[in-house]
């Protein structure tokens, strides 16, 4: 009974330390986010925690967006459905590009640069860019980021835009080194594709937010890939020549930042990013 009574007491006392770091005030848009966002938690001090980490992000977004009301910044911050995570916590569950080899054969390394490049290029409005699709709750950034390379060359080789599938390469690519939702190589979903002899369509192979059996079949196939290559890291007019010249490229950038985690719109730019970045074309 004793024993009881000092856990129940600890209890008590652990919501009460907890309840006391929140604002009132809050409530209502604290039940409003959860609503929005179907969050629900295991019990009241999970609940009381994620609301404290919620708060904190929040007064984040504020201070930014009031910053960038007056010049301080390029970019908006929102809420969203990471508000309740810490930064930590987003990092292990979503960011799963890994560094490309350095001794990789396709690596770049002397990439043209002395050719006539135009002003601008964006092939958005060349119809070479799908829509931007949403990963979840899944680290398949790789997925999506190698697919939609492929698919601006599919768009000129074939003259029509095909959204191919993040989903065959999150489930089908293991054997080459990919780990589905934790992870993966931009090379090595390319060469997934090389040795499939191509990759389904989204609409075939649509996109789960969660590892799955590979289910890719031939029937769906809407694209394929020949070869790649990888361009030398912080070369920006490297890029700049592939772009203008080649198409969109596969890129992947630090997204480790609380700023980029709640990104709403605008130009991203952080001084606290780190350059290190893989490039990559096919």
């Amino acid at each position: 009974m004793q024993l009881r009574v000092l856990c129940l007491f600890a209890w008590h006392l652990l919501i009460f330390v907890v309840a006391g770091h929140y604002i009132s005030d809050l409530n209502e848009q604290w039940e409003k986010w959860k609503d929005k966002y179907q969050k629900s938690y295991g019990n009241k001090v999970e609940d009381l925690h994620r609301r404290i980490v919620w708060e904190k992000n929040l007064r984040l977004v504020h201070k930014h967006n009031e910053e960038t009301s007056t010049g301080q910044h390029s970019f908006a911050m929102g809420v969203n459905h990471l508000t309740d995570m810490t930064a930590e916590e987003v990092n292990i569950l979503l960011n799963g590009l890994k560094q490309e080899d350095l001794n990789h054969d396709n690596w770049i390394s002397n990439p043209l640069m002395d050719i006539p490049l135009p002003m601008s290029v964006d092939w958005r409005e060349r119809g070479m860019v799908s829509p931007v699709q949403n990963q979840g709750m899944c680290g398949s950034c790789w997925a999506f980021s190698s697919i939609g390379a492929l698919e601006g060359q599919m768009k000129r080789r074939n003259g029509s835009l095909v959204p191919l599938s993040p989903q065959n390469l999150v489930d089908c690519s293991t054997r080459f080194g990919n780990h589905g939702c934790k992870g993966g190589y931009l090379s090595k979903s390319y060469l997934y594709v090389i040795s499939n002899r191509g990759i389904d369509s989204e609409s075939f192979y649509p996109y789960e937010h969660k590892d799955g059996q590979c289910r890719y079949s031939t029937q769906g196939k809407a694209g394929v890939c020949f070869g790649f290559h990888i361009l030398p890291q912080g070369m920006e007019g490297a890029l700049q020549v592939a772009v203008a010249t080649v198409g969109p490229v596969a890129v992947g950038i630090n997204a480790m930042l609380p700023s980029f985690h709640h990104y709403r719109g605008g130009l991203y730019n952080d001084p606290a990013c780190s350059p290190k970045i893989t490039i990559m074309r096919c």
